[in-house]
C-alpha cells in the first residue's frame, strides 16, 4: 500500500493584524509609497468597476414621499362637488374625489370611476360599468347608489346646486350595484364630459336635509375617493383657513401618487402670494402678475393650453350703433390685434403671443379647425370706408365721426277733420294751434272740435293762405283741416331738425388690469378711425349683476371658457340671448341655430366638423364680435417637481390631471 504526503495542502494560519503591522516595517519608505499608491489605484480601480457596472445596469426611478405645497387665492368653502365653485374649492375636489370619468392628459375624457361604458339609442344613452372593489376613504364600498344620489342631488332646486344646469333632462338609473344608466333626451357629443363630473358618498349625504346641506362638516372635512384626502385643517383665530394639508389615500381606486402630502396655502392678496413664492415657500402656484416672478427664482413656468378666449361681445339691442352691420366690420378692422396680443400676453407669460390671436371661438391650436373664410386683418383704411359707408363722415382732425340722421316724425295728421269731430288727431290739432296765441288764444285741448278750434283753424288757413286757400281757389278759411291743410300743419307743428348722431359706443370689463390694458388699447386704436369709447370697469360681482345678466351694455370686453369638445349652442344659439344663456353678443341667426343643434347632435366627428367650419362662417360674417386672443394658463412648479405630463386644461384645477405620476424624491433601481 502507499502513502501520499499532503501536508504540502494543510493551510497555514493567515497572519494577524500586528504581524500585518509588522509588513509595513519592513519595508522600505521608496517600497511603501509604492505599495501605498498601488494600493489607492486599485481600490479606485474597483469602486471604478463596481459604480460602473452599478450604474449601467441601473436606472432612476420615481421614489415615494416628498411635501408639494401649493399657493392658492381665495378661501376654500365647499370640498364638494355639488357645490365646489371656486378656484379653491375645485382645486382641492379635483384632488379629493373621482367620477365615473376623467380627462387626461391630452385633455380626452377616459373613465375613471367606470371601467368601461357603452353608447347606445344613437347617443341618447350611456351606460357606465363601475371598476370592482372600489372603496370611500372610510372603506365603504363605491356603488351605483352613489353615482344616482349625486346626480339627483343637483338636479333637485332645492339644493341650489350651481352645477344643475348641466343635469336637468337626464334620468339617472340603477341598473344593479355597478352598473348605471343615464338616457338624455337628444343626442348631446359632449355630454361624456359632464360624467367627468365628481361623484359623492350617498351613505354620508343621504339623510342631510337640503337647508343643512351648505353648512355641513363634511365640506371641508370630505370622505372622497380620489388620490388624496384631507388630513388637516389650519385656521386663525378670525376661522380664515390658512392651509389644507392632504395625504396620498391609501384605497384610491387608481395608481398610488408618489408625493405622499400636498400642502395647501391660502392668501388673500396675490402679493402676498407672490412674496412667499420668491422665499422658496411654494412648490406650484398661478399668478397673473408674471412678470413679479419670471427669472426671480428656479421655476418652471408651464404653458397649458385652456380652452378659452377674450373678445369684445357687441350688443346691437342696447347700441342702435351696433346695429349697423358695417359699423361691426369697420371695429374689427380697426383693431390691431397683434399689438393687443404683444402687449397684453407678453404680460402673462404666454409664449410667441401673436400665435395665441384668434379668429372665431373655434380655437386652431386646441381643436385643429381651420380659420374662417372671412378674416379681419387690421385695416384702418378699410375701416375708414365702412365708417363712410355707414354714414358716418369724418370731420378730420382725429376728431369722432358723426352722421345726420333725418328726424322720423312719431305722429302725423292724416285724417280730415271738421266741426264735431274727435279723437287723438283733433288732440293733437289744438295742442299744434296752441304754440301760436294769435291763431288759438283760447288754449283748449279737449279732443273735441268744437267752434272755437274751427275758428282756430279758420285763422291758421288764412295766416298761411298762399300755400293752403290760394291753391285750391279759396279767398277765406274754410275751418276744415284737408290735404293742404294737413300739409302745412305736419310741415310746422313738429320739430324736423335733423339729429347729429356720434360715433360714441361704452366698453363694459372686468376691473382687472389685463382686461383694463385691452379697454385703453382699443380706445386709441378706434380713435384713429373716429370712433368715441367711454371704459366702464367694475368688480366682477357687479358687472355680472348690473351689466351681464340685463345685457345692459354696448360693447363687452369678457372670456369664454368651452369644453374639450367645442360645444357653441349656449354661446351662439338665439335661445341663449337671456340670462342665463351665455349669449353676450344676443346673436341670432336661424342658419347658425340649425348648424348648432346638429353640431350637438351629431356623434359623427367628420360631419360635426364640418357643419362647425360652416357655422364659424356664417358667424364671422356677421360679424357679432370682435375674436382677440386664446393666452395659455400659466403654472409655476418648483424644478424639483418631476414627470409633469398635462398639456391642455378645460380649467385650472385640471392641471392637476395626472399628480399620481408626479415625483419629487428619486431613487436607482435595478433596470
Amino acid at each position: 500500500m502507499f502513502r501520499f504526503n499532503l501536508s504540502f495542502l494543510k493551510i497555514k494560519k493567515r497572519p494577524s493584524f500586528r504581524q500585518w503591522l509588522y509588513f509595513f516595517k519592513v519595508l522600505s519608505k521608496k517600497e511603501l509609497y509604492g505599495f501605498l499608491i498601488f494600493f489607492v489605484l486599485a481600490f479606485f480601480s474597483l469602486s471604478f468597476i463596481v459604480s460602473g457596472f452599478y450604474y449601467k445596469n441601473t436606472k432612476i426611478a420615481p421614489a415615494n414621499g416628498g411635501i408639494f405645497v401649493e399657493g392658492a387665492l381665495g378661501q376654500p368653502r365647499f370640498i364638494n362637488p355639488v357645490y365646489a365653485n371656486s378656484d379653491a374649492d375645485r382645486d382641492l375636489t379635483q384632488l379629493v374625489f373621482s367620477g365615473l370619468m376623467k380627462y387626461n392628459e391630452n385633455l380626452e375624457v377616459v373613465p375613471d370611476l367606470a371601467e368601461k361604458y357603452e353608447i347606445k339609442d344613437e347617443g341618447k344613452t350611456y351606460i357606465f360599468y363601475l371598476k370592482e372593489n372600489i372603496f370611500w376613504q372610510d372603506k365603504t364600498p363605491i356603488e351605483a347608489d352613489d353615482v344616482l344620489f349625486t346626480i339627483k342631488t343637483i338636479q333637485d332646486p332645492e339644493y341650489k346646486s350651481p352645477q344643475r344646469a348641466s343635469w336637468v333632462g337626464v334620468l339617472a338609473e340603477k341598473i344593479n350595484d355597478t352598473t348605471v344608466k343615464l338616457s338624455i333626451k337628444q343626442p348631446y357629443n359632449s355630454f361624456l364630459e359632464n360624467c367627468a363630473l365628481k361623484i359623492i358618498p350617498s351613505h354620508i349625504w343621504k339623510d342631510i336635509p337640503p337647508q343643512n346641506f351648505p353648512l355641513e362638516l363634511y365640506n371641508l372635512k370630505p370622505i372622497g375617493s380620489g388620490p388624496y384626502k384631507v388630513k388637516e385643517i389650519k385656521q386663525d383665530n378670525k376661522n380664515h383657513i390658512n392651509s389644507i394639508i392632504l395625504v396620498a389615500n391609501p384605497l384610491y381606486h387608481g395608481k398610488l401618487p408618489y408625493i405622499t402630502e400636498i400642502n395647501f396655502l391660502f392668501f388673500n392678496e396675490e402679493e402676498e402670494l407672490i412674496r412667499e413664492a420668491k422665499n422658496g415657500k411654494l412648490s406650484g402656484f398661478s399668478t397673473a402678475l408674471y412678470s413679479e416672478i419670471k427669472n426671480k427664482n428656479p421655476w418652471n413656468a408651464r404653458n397649458l393650453l385652456f380652452p378659452r378666449y377674450f373678445a369684445v361681445f357687441f350688443n346691437p339691442e342696447k347700441s342702435k350703433i351696433l346695429s349697423d352691420l358695417n359699423i361691426r366690420m369697420a371695429l374689427n378692422y380697426a383693431t390691431d390685434k397683434k399689438e393687443i396680443a404683444k402687449n397684453v400676453l407678453t404680460i402673462n407669460g404666454s409664449e410667441s403671443p401673436e400665435k395665441k390671436i384668434v379668429e372665431s371661438p373655434i380655437l386652431p391650436d386646441i381643436y385643429g379647425f381651420n380659420s374662417p373664410s372671412v378674416i379681419y386683418d387690421f385695416n384702418i383704411e378699410k375701416a375708414k370706408e365702412l365708417l363712410n359707408k355707414a354714414g358716418y363722415e369724418d370731420p378730420g382732425n382725429n376728431q369722432i365721426r358723426e352722421k345726420t340722421i333725418k328726424k322720423e316724425l312719431s305722429f302725423q295728421f292724416r285724417s280730415d277733420l271738421k266741426l264735431n269731430s274727435q279723437g287723438t288727431e283733433v288732440k293733437e290739432l289744438q295742442k299744434c294751434l296752441v304754440k301760436f296765441p294769435d291763431i288759438y288764444p283760447e288754449g283748449e285741448t279737449s279732443g273735441n272740435f268744437g267752434k272755437k278750434t274751427e275758428e282756430a283753424v279758420i285763422r291758421f288757413q288764412e295766416k298761411y293762405a298762399d300755400e293752403i286757400l290760394k291753391p285750391g281757389g279759396f279767398k277765406e278759411g274754410t275751418g276744415m283741416v284737408s290735404k293742404a291743410t294737413r300739409n302745412k300743419l305736419n310741415d310746422i307743428c313738429f320739430d324736423k331738425t335733423p339729429e347729429k348722431s356720434l360715433l360714441k359706443i361704452s366698453l363694459a370689463t372686468v376691473d382687472q388690469k389685463e382686461l383694463l390694458e385691452v379697454a385703453n388699447l382699443l380706445k386709441e386704436q378706434w380713435k384713429k378711425a373716429g370712433v368715441e369709447v367711454e371704459i366702464i370697469n367694475l368688480p366682477i360681482s357687479k358687472l355680472e349683476q348690473d351689466y351681464i345678466k340685463p345685457r345692459n351694455y354696448d360693447g363687452l370686453i369678457f372670456g369664454e371658457v368651452l369644453g374639450s369638445m367645442p360645444d357653441l349652442l349656449p354661446f351662439w344659439h338665439s335661445s341663449q340671448k337671456r340670462d342665463p344663456g351665455l349669449n353676450l353678443a344676443v346673436y341670432d341667426n336661424k342658419n347658425a341655430d340649425k348648424l348648432l343643434e346638429e353640431i350637438r347632435k351629431s356623434l359623427d366627428q367628420a360631419a360635426r366638423k364640418e357643419k362647425l367650419n360652416a357655422f364659424q362662417n356664417i358667424l364671422i360674417k356677421d360679424a357679432p364680435a370682435i375674436f382677440l386672443y386664446c393666452p395659455d394658463y400659466i403654472y409655476f412648479t418648483s424644478k424639483e417637481v418631476q414627470n409633469i405630463k398635462v398639456s391642455k386644461i378645460v380649467d385650472p384645477s385640471k392641471r392637476f390631471v395626472g399628480i399620481e405620476d408626479w415625483f419629487i424624491k428619486t431613487k436607482r433601481v435595478w433596470k
